[in-house]
């Protein structure tokens, strides 16, 4: 049986210090990509002109890019990527995601199994030290939180990637989200768990991406934090072992926060 063909899709607003290193990574991988569809959400810097430099220098590459115009916001903006991507599965990544090189071959080798629909893997921050140890650490409490959620396991929206025929399946149910209060990944999750649709998760399946979320106030670090909370309250989720991420979060963050301004005091 053939592998399933791989669509990256990458929404983008102002990226343009990061949306070069993401593009290379996804082109520069063991198993080509179908396509590398960069969403561009009304970015007013000079994102545009990164990804079309790009298709100059590389323009036999899949490198696609696309502007969604008509509403501002990342939601509106990835299902704009993932209706317009052609490959049996879509990796759905943030514009400072760096994909390590075999997260392509990764992917396809979670979605031989026809019981997956979405999958998910861990992250190394590349902009935080002791990195290899940070992704080892992040792939351990990852598979930890899959014990404990049993089947209902977590994307992440950094480093996910759904079946296209799930993603139809959930297209109309998805949470629009017009007041940005939700955590969209978990709103994705949660729909393909009440369609009775299997999640994975894949320690192969990695990429980098940046801890700049760390450099948050811790006022608006605990307001994303609760986008879990507002998130579980929209579905009427009681189950207090889908609330451990946001649990694990605001532990984790004092730790973090000093491992992240000792990392910005020695640039």
């Amino acid at each position: 049986m053939a592998l399933p063909s791989v669509s990256i899709v990458i929404p983008a607003y102002n990226e343009e210090d990061t949306i070069r290193a993401c593009v290379l990574a996804a082109l520069h991988q063991t198993v080509a990509a179908t396509e590398i569809i960069v969403v561009d959400n009304k970015s007013t810097d000079g994102t545009a002109g990164v990804v079309h430099a790009l298709q100059a220098t590389y323009p036999d590459a899949p490198i696609h890019y696309l502007r969604q115009d008509t509403t501002q916001g990342l939601i509106p903006t990835r299902n704009f990527g993932l209706d317009h991507a052609t490959g049996d599965v879509i990796g759905r990544i943030d514009a400072d995601s760096v994909l390590e090189p075999t997260w392509v071959e990764a992917v396809q080798a979670v979605f031989a199994d026809p019981e997956v629909s979405a999958s998910t893997g861990p992250v190394i921050y590349y902009d935080m030290p002791l990195r290899r140890f940070g992704h080892k650490a992040d792939d351990a409490l990852r598979r930890a939180l899959v014990k404990v959620t049993k089947e209902s396991h977590l994307l992440f929206g950094s480093n996910m990637a759904i079946r296209a025929s799930a993603w139809r399946q959930i297209r109309h149910d998805a949470c629009m989200d017009a007041a940005d209060e939700l955590h969209e990944d978990i709103d994705l999750s949660l729909h393909l768990h009440e369609h009775g649709l299997r999640i994975a998760y894949s320690s192969d399946m990695v990429t980098g991406m940046s801890a700049r979320r760390l450099d948050d106030s811790p006022r608006e670090f605990y307001n994303y934090v609760m986008r879990f909370e507002r998130t579980y309250d929209r579905h009427n989720v009681r189950s207090l072992t889908l609330r451990a991420p946001m649990a694990i979060f605001l532990s984790a963050y004092p730790a973090l926060k000093v491992m992240r301004e000792v990392t910005q005091l020695q640039r």
